[in-house]
């Protein structure tokens, strides 16, 4: 399994934050990402980067390979594919 580095964290934390945001509007109509920074160019800006997270964490799921996307380890790959 592939660690993660830094980048990939900092994606996964605002993928889920971004996740939670649409949560919380469909839910109960409340952005709090508005209500923090206000509809300028910093709330924006955090709402740009939630979306190139997403974007990176789908970059790096299938940088990892089928194995990552299932689950399996090396192993388990091997064994498949050999099958």
């Amino acid at each position: 399994m592939t660690k993660f580095n830094w980048l990939d964290w900092t994606a996964f934390t605002l993928v889920i934050i971004g996740g939670l945001n649409w949560g919380l509007i469909g839910l109960f109509g409340f952005n709090p990402v508005t209500v923090i920074f206000g509809a300028t160019l910093l709330g924006r800006t955090v709402f740009t980067l939630v979306g190139l997270s997403a974007l990176y964490s789908i970059y790096a799921l299938t940088k990892s390979g089928p194995a990552a996307m299932t689950g399996a380890t090396s192993e388990e790959e091997r064994m498949r594919r050999a099958a």
